[in-house]
């Protein structure tokens, strides 16, 4: 999933919990799009540390 239709399916499933509330389902759904969000955060910040080059003068 696109990392920009991730976070808009995560925010409205936040709106809607804090309206309404959630189902199970959605609720589960919820805890696996964060899950998703998180790991594609971590690889980033992973790949951006992996190229960083330590240079002593």
């Amino acid at each position: 999933m696109k990392i920009e239709k991730l976070i808009a399916r995560i925010n409205e499933l936040a709106k809607k919990k804090r309206t309404t509330g959630l189902t199970a389902e959605e609720t589960t759904e919820q805890k696996a799009l964060y899950k998703e969000y998180l790991g594609n955060v971590r690889k980033s910040v992973k790949a951006q540390l992996d190229n960083i080059e330590v240079v002593d003068k």
